[in-house]
């Protein structure tokens, strides 16, 4: 079994937006109107948005490769490229994003460990995310971890306002 961490570049594009598209429509088409599910991810994953993300320097993404194959990808966000402002001294972990049939294999967990190394190296006080309100899987994984909710923000799914919970774990 091996398993490796790599740093996303521009020529992973392709396989980012696949992956991205895939995961997501996974694990939120069965509780969200088809329309919205369309519209989020034209926008969300279109290649241009994708690329200006990837191009961020304060943003970075990892895939997760198990066997040679691309199990899932991590994105985390510092400074200004945080989707809420958590100060300088938090990272976001935007995206822990898992192909269904790696999901419940630690897979996750190699992710989580992947934001708290960077978050450590750059000298953050804390880790934070956004987790829908009805992603019990997620909850109960960030739980497991060590994160609180410590409140939340609203997340549009193309016309529909639905409720993040925000999520924080501080580190030593």
């Amino acid at each position: 079994m091996t398993i490796k961490i790599i740093k996303c570049k521009r020529d992973d594009l392709h396989i980012l937006q696949d992956i991205s598209i895939e995961t997501f429509n996974d694990t939120f088409k069965g509780q969200n109107s088809s329309e919205n599910m369309k519209a989020y991810l034209e926008k969300a994953f279109n290649f241009k948005q994708l690329e200006k993300e990837l191009s961020n320097i304060s943003s970075q993404f990892f895939f997760i490769y198990f066997n040679n194959e691309v199990a899932g990808y991590l994105k985390v966000n510092t400074n200004d490229a945080q989707s809420e402002e958590m100060g300088n001294e938090s990272l976001e972990i935007e995206r822990i994003y898992l192909k269904s049939k790696f999901q419940k294999h630690g897979f996750g967990k190699y992710l989580l460990n992947k934001a708290m190394e960077i978050a450590i190296e750059h000298n953050k006080k804390k880790i934070w995310l956004g987790v829908w309100e009805k992603n019990e899987n997620a909850i109960a994984f960030y739980k497991r971890m060590g994160f609180v909710q410590t409140g939340s923000h609203s997340f549009y799914m193309g016309d529909e306002e639905q409720t993040d919970y925000i999520m924080i774990k501080k580190l030593k």
